[in-house]
């Protein structure tokens, strides 16, 4: 009976372990979502987005290349960095929003950035620059962004949306992204991994604080 109560216990304890290990984001929380999930749900939110030009009037890569250029170029080093957790399975897929009037960036889970251009102007050089799409990158390759839209809407909300279902909610979320509030611990912790993934780069990391 002792020998069947340990074997339990042992198989109990594996399954457990599995679930913490899989479930944890890198910032030490849970979440439940797998990473194909982060991807689906970040690209029926990119889609939503590119669908909506009055909201988020998305410059095309092909009429502002040099502009695109550079962001592509600041992204690829800090993916060479060797910091980041999900670089081969995220997107980090790039897009410019023509608004000179805003002052911000976001990012969607799988690795949706989103950069509005009067950030981009009012920034002061490349690497104030690279700190941005570092802090934005944190937050997707922590997860942040599926945890915080968790705790907003509710779990059985976001996998209903992730598969296929809820559509109306799925735009609901992609007119609030830009304006999505993290916690000042998820929002520290994006600053301290942006400088992290900044540091094996030519940048200057300060920037990114």
């Amino acid at each position: 009976m002792r020998n069947r109560f340990l074997k339990f216990a042992a198989i109990s304890f594996s399954i457990f372990s599995f679930i913490t290990i899989q479930s944890c984001s890198n910032g030490g929380g849970v979440n439940i979502f797998s990473i194909e999930d982060d991807k689906e749900l970040g690209a029926q939110l990119d889609a939503e987005i590119l669908n909506d030009p009055a909201t988020y009037p998305i410059l095309s890569e092909s009429s502002y290349s040099t502009a695109y250029d550079l962001l592509n170029d600041i992204r690829d080093r800090i993916l060479a960095s060797g910091k980041i957790t999900y670089t081969t399975d995220f997107v980090w897929e790039l897009r410019i929003i023509h608004d000179d009037a805003t002052l911000n960036a976001f990012c969607t889970p799988g690795g949706y950035i989103y950069v509005y251009t009067g950030l981009i102007k009012y920034l002061e050089n490349e690497a104030q620059l690279a700190g941005v799409l570092g802090h934005e990158m944190a937050h997707a390759d922590l997860r942040h962004v599926t945890d915080q839209l968790t705790e907003q809407y509710g779990l059985s909300l976001l996998i209903s949306i992730v598969l296929g279902e809820n559509s109306s909610v799925l735009t609901d979320i992609a007119l609030g992204l830009a304006g999505l509030a993290f916690s000042r611990g998820d929002e520290s912790q994006a600053d301290e991994y942006s400088v992290i993934y900044l540091c094996p780069t030519d940048y200057y990391a300060a920037g990114a604080a």
